[in-house]
């Protein structure tokens, strides 16, 4: 493949000479349509209005802003310049404002920002200091008196160049950088493209966050880069009505969505209640891959949508992370989710997945996941001794291939903990069933109790569905006790009154599913339980808030 084919400029710039693909931005339920080469026409003006404030190939630009027409077009300039991407996540709470100043401020200083990009909206939130670099508002790049797409000047080629500087949550530590080049990037675009026989005929519907790899580079760059239509909205329109979201795939013809698990709840509670007229038979691919799949959640979805004309098989359970830009492993589409049922005790205690019958007592339910998307290779090895382990054996989940991360920006020796050999090392648990495969959890947030290794979004699983308790947002974690053992300790929102008998019925829901109850049940006001800005439940955060007395508890008992 020549140098032109692995850059994300090329790619825009050919889908834009065709001409083909369209891009709709949905904002409530208004909705505006343009040629991606429109798009282009305008993001070359914006480059081109950057450039003349000194950004450069190389530099690394930060942008922060909600999802509009405008950030999506600035997204597609900030390529254009040569610069990298640094994209800055948004607050998911209105209390959280403090946290995400903070964080937000050490993410542009620690990417080494030439200039950060920001919206009106915040720029009241997040003003320039000393030490800052320059503050640019979104607007005047897009001036009646700013430069045109004539003034463009394009860089020469450079696949190796960083397109996106991507921060981890830095829940548990400093955020890391994740370093993904143009060439990286071009070959997972093409390894997802294959996996999933996407078209250029595609409709790609998505209202998930671009400052997150899979709105960013799953949703958006594969239709900006291939020439397929793409139906882009907004998160908080999607969570103030979760309706919306299928909506926008009825009305506009959508073919394929992603989202994590909230969503399909919220999405599933929609379906149920809504009276519309919904069109749902052409969806192929419902993607769930942001964190362990929570089947029978995901099951609901479908079943909901039956009515509809949802076809189950569209179910599109997969794996993914930013560090292998975005796909990982995907399923052969059409198959739907499919499962693999295993003794829970034997997962547990002997690191083995055996199976065992649906309804058989003890059993615990695990998602398939496919094999890797090509130019990708995976392997399941013994976390201790990086021996490899067999089929259905349980280890550390390792991936090589030609789209991985390049490190993390400026920490080499959390680096070299990641990449090995070669090889990348997740930190998921994981195993293998004919080649395809099934994730258990993250090794950092397994809780050890009695030589048992008890995965927390099983408990999480369980308390979700008691009355009261809001659906999502659970957290399960272990601290320490006597000589190293650990307790079980569940967090959960509520809205509900009554908390001593809330708390009873969690208590015995955890006891009856894992065999083992736990030692505190704590309530807590909603919106309550930390998140990373995707949605993404923080176990160890929660865990440090707890210990520290910092959670909005409800009537403590």
């Amino acid at each position: 493949m020549s140098s032109e084919e692995l850059s994300l400029i090329s790619r825009i710039e050919s889908v834009a000479d065709r001409g083909g693909g369209a891009v709709t931005f949905v904002a409530g339920d208004d909705h505006e349509t343009m040629s991606w080469a429109q798009l282009h026409l305008e993001a070359r003006a914006v480059a081109a209005g950057l450039q003349a404030r000194g950004v450069r190939p190389g530099d690394h630009v930060a942008l922060l802003g909600p999802t509009t027409r405008r950030l999506v077009t600035t997204i597609q300039a900030i390529w254009l310049t040569g610069a990298a991407l640094v994209t800055m996540p948004l607050p998911m709470r209105m209390g959280a404002l403090e946290e995400f100043i903070d964080q937000t401020r050490n993410r542009i200083r620690r990417a080494d920002s030439k200039v950060v990009v920001i919206d009106s909206q915040l720029a009241g939130f997040v003003e320039p200091v000393p030490g800052d670099p320059p503050f640019i508002g979104l607007d005047e790049l897009f001036a009646d008196d700013a430069p045109v797409a004539d003034d463009y000047l394009r860089p020469d080629t450079d696949p190796s160049a960083l397109a996106v500087l991507q921060f981890t949550s830095g829940s548990t530590s400093e955020p890391k950088g994740v370093m993904l080049p143009h060439e990286n990037i071009c070959h997972n675009l093409d390894g997802a493209w294959t996996a999933a026989a996407l078209s250029h005929d595609e409709r790609i519907v998505s209202w998930l966050p671009l400052y997150h790899d899979m709105g960013l580079i799953g949703l958006l760059t594969i239709p900006m880069t291939k020439d397929t239509s793409l139906v882009q909205g907004a998160p908080q329109d999607f969570l103030a009505r979760p309706i919306r979201w299928l909506r926008w795939l009825s009305d506009f013809g959508g073919t394929a969505s992603a989202g994590p698990n909230f969503s399909y709840a919220l999405a599933t509670r929609a379906l149920k209640r809504t009276d519309e007229d919904l069109q749902l038979s052409q969806v192929r691919l419902f993607l769930n891959g942001a964190e362990p799949i929570d089947a029978p959640t995901f099951r609901r979805f479908f079943e909901a949508g039956e009515r509809f004309g949802l076809d189950p098989r569209s179910a599109f359970p997969a794996f993914g992370m930013a560090e292998v830009c975005i796909a990982g492993c995907f399923p052969a589409p059409g198959k739907g989710l499919r499962t693999d049922v295993v003794d829970r005790v034997a997962l547990e205690v002997e690191h083995r997945a055996v199976p065992v019958d649906v309804d058989a007592e003890g059993s615990t339910e695990l998602a398939l996941l496919g094999s890797p998307v090509p130019g990708l290779e995976i392997e399941i090895v013994d976390p201790s001794t990086s021996e490899r382990c067999g089929e259905r054996q349980v280890g550390e989940l390792r991936i090589s291939g030609n789209s991985l991360t390049t490190g993390y920006y400026h920490q080499p020796e959390a680096t070299a903990e990641l990449i090995t050999d070669g090889w990348l090392n997740t930190g998921d648990l994981a195993y293998t069933v004919g080649g395809e495969l099934v994730i258990c959890g993250r090794i950092k947030d397994v809780i050890i109790v009695g030589g048992r290794n008890v995965y927390p979004q099983d408990i999480e699983k369980v308390v979700g569905d008691v009355d009261g308790v809001r659906t999502g947002n659970v957290i399960a974690f272990g601290v320490d006790g006597r000589q190293g053992a650990q307790s079980i300790v569940v967090v959960a929102e509520t809205k509900a009154v009554g908390h001593d008998e809330l708390r009873k019925e969690i208590s015995r829901r955890v006891t009856e599913s894992v065999g083992i109850p736990p030692k505190e049940v704590v309530l807590v006001e909603p919106g309550s339980v930390p998140k990373t800005s995707s949605g993404k439940l923080q176990r160890s955060a929660c865990r440090s808030q707890h210990l520290a007395g910092r959670l909005a508890t409800l009537d403590p008992a």
